[in-house]
């Protein structure tokens, strides 16, 4: 199957951030919805990640906090969780994203974001981390 340039480059920028993940996220869509992992890969990171004007790190900082906010989103909190740290957050400023929105998306928020955040940091010091080394700052 052919895809767009748009796929193409969203996709570039997902292997960019989440190494093998990438591969597994596409993969999990299959037989269900691969539109969906289509739909995924074009607009959010063929088209808004790929955008100028902010950082990979500026990128997953506010990703995070919006997810945290949501509070529905425990699977997509802790894979963009792992992506920041991935492209040079540190895990104290996942902490502080996570805390912060605590006064705007409540307690319940936070404290979900906060355990997802040591779910993400455990997993990586036993060195399950999709992608190891941090990408260059854009």
């Amino acid at each position: 199957m052919s895809h767009s340039a748009r796929y193409e480059r969203g996709l570039a920028k997902f292997v960019e951030m989440y190494g093998d993940r990438a591969r597994e996220f596409l993969a999990s869509r299959d037989g269900i919805a691969p539109d969906l992992g289509t739909y995924v890969m074009e607009f959010a990171f063929g088209d808004i990640h790929c955008r100028p004007g902010l950082s990979l790190q500026s990128r997953e900082i506010a990703t995070i906090a919006a997810l945290t906010a949501v509070g529905t989103a425990g699977p997509q909190l802790r894979a963009h969780i792992d992506g920041a740290l991935n492209v040079g957050c540190t895990e104290q400023e996942v902490v502080e994203v996570i805390m912060q929105m605590a006064p705007y998306a409540g307690f319940p928020a936070a404290l979900n974001g906060i355990q997802a955040a040591r779910e993400v940091f455990h997993e990586r010091s036993k060195g399950k981390s999709r992608k190891t080394k941090p990408t260059t700052k854009k």
